[in-house]
């Protein structure tokens, strides 16, 4: 029996790709914001892969140490993007707050077009269902990016929490042939 084997947020990906906001796009990244920052997606219709697999969550952020003085929870690298913006970081701060939350995802979604030029960005995981979460990234990447380039939607996974199990089914599938 053939098997399909991949990350969960390239399986997320994949589902989205074939029934959710991702359809018929060739290029997009799916970042999952939850216990910690994962990010997978397609290149020219392609799961991403490469020496191991896409490590969007220990990217560094710029760290406004004046305004979050916290020292991030990564136990790698302290205050990387996981390390600042999971929702275990959001736990472990004293006072979270969600424009706080905001910056970091967009100045890491922001991150992440620069790299791959995506067609679309779809920010999924548990962290992303705080109310007004996603239009304060939704606002704060342009911004950010102050005109120099042209930004893709960011939106929410159309399949919401059935993403990575669709996703899944739809590797079986593709290992099926």
């Amino acid at each position: 029996m053939p098997v399909g084997f991949d990350t969960d947020v390239n399986a997320a990906a994949l589902g989205e790709h074939r029934w959710g906001a991702a359809v018929g796009l060739e290029t997009f990244v799916y970042i999952t914001v939850g216990t910690g920052i994962g990010g997978g997606g397609m290149a020219n219709g392609r799961l991403l892969h490469g020496l191991a697999h896409p490590e969007f969550g220990h990217m560094r952020v710029p760290h406004d140490w004046e305004r979050d003085p916290f020292s991030g929870v990564c136990p790698y690298h302290g205050d990387c993007f996981e390390g600042l913006a999971s929702g275990e970081a959001m736990k472990a701060r004293a006072k979270p707050s969600v424009e706080l939350e905001a910056e970091y995802l967009a100045l890491g979604v922001l991150n992440v077009i620069s790299a791959l030029s995506p067609q679309r960005v779809i920010l999924g995981g548990g962290v992303m269902n705080e109310p007004g979460l996603l239009e304060l990234v939704q606002q704060r990447v342009p911004e950010l990016a102050a005109g120099y380039f042209e930004l893709p939607d960011i939106v929410a996974p159309a399949l919401g929490d059935r993403a990575g199990v669709l996703g899944a089914i739809e590797l079986a599938r593709l290992a099926l042939g």
